[in-house]
């Protein structure tokens, strides 16, 4: 397999490449389908387009690329946002998706460095983009979020936000802060947005999700003390819930917050708590 730069040229495209096409920060698809082929694209309207390397294999290469209000309009008329792909069947339409919208959401960030304002250019062999006078180099960023349940015996805690408002119930989550672990963030982001204390924090597993760049590391954590108490900034309602009086909730094949819920609720089944 050749190795190739992680910005491309529209002349340096293959006729085996497949594409991911983004509109603004919408994903065009067309059915159930979301990557395409070469010979489909109008590439004498993608001359000046940028086009960003996802991943290579022995078949074909996968690029991202970003398509204009001058492309297709037949394109552009089946965009969809990556919300929708998340209940499209199989798990890489997502995960694929959202890695392409999130680098060219890095690449249209960083056309400009943030220290001398010069525009910053290619890295010749990395996913990067460097500002020569500053000599600074700018990859992807990832911010670290946790997210967790918590529980009090068989009973979990599910919340819904104030600012998004989806009608789910669902667990608690926050960014990482300078200087903190992702288990001090758990103790942290639970006293703030509920008014309780826990202990005995456990780590579950993560997930990458693109809303807008995230490394969701998801835990359980035991109730210790407390009432709840919402924040009303972030929080609309929150509850304590049995697992045979549910709420309207994220299905485990979704997020990481929906595994987290069904492995609970499989554990009390089990009279296993975790």
């Amino acid at each position: 397999m050749s190795s190739r730069n992680h910005f491309l040229q529209v002349h340096e495209l293959l006729e085996s490449d497949r594409f991911v096409l983004s509109h603004k920060s919408d994903i065009v698809v067309q059915g159930d389908k979301f990557v395409w082929r070469y010979h489909e694209l109008a590439l004498e309207e993608l001359v000046e387009a940028e086009f960003i390397l996802l991943e290579q294999d022995a078949e074909f290469d996968l690029i991202a690329v970003e398509i204009s209000e001058d492309s297709s309009s037949s394109l552009l008329s089946e965009s969809k946002n990556l919300w929708s792909l998340l209940f499209m069947d199989g798990e890489d339409p997502f995960s694929v998706a959202g890695k392409a919208r999130q680098l060219l959401d890095w690449y249209k960030t960083h056309r400009f460095c943030g220290e001398c304002g010069s525009k910053t250019i290619h890295h010749g062999s990395e996913r990067a983009l460097v500002c020569e006078p500053c000599n600074k180099h700018y990859f992807p960023r990832i911010n670290p979020c946790a997210i967790m349940l918590v529980h009090r015996g068989p009973q979990m805690l599910l919340a819904q936000s104030s600012r998004i408002k989806t009608g789910f119930y669902s667990c608690l989550a926050g960014f990482v802060e300078i200087g903190e672990t992702p288990e001090e963030t758990v103790k942290r982001e639970v006293m703030e947005e509920v008014g309780i204390e826990v202990h005995n924090i456990r780590y579950f597993k993560s997930q990458s999700w693109p809303f807008p760049s995230q490394l969701m590391l998801a835990y359980f954590a035991e109730y210790k003390s407390g009432d709840i108490t919402p924040d009303p900034s972030e929080i609309e309602d929150a509850a304590w819930f049995d697992i045979d009086n549910l709420p309207k909730m994220p299905g485990a094949n979704v997020s990481v917050a929906g595994e987290l819920i069904h492995h609970f609720i499989e554990s009390v089944k089990q009279e296993n708590f975790e």
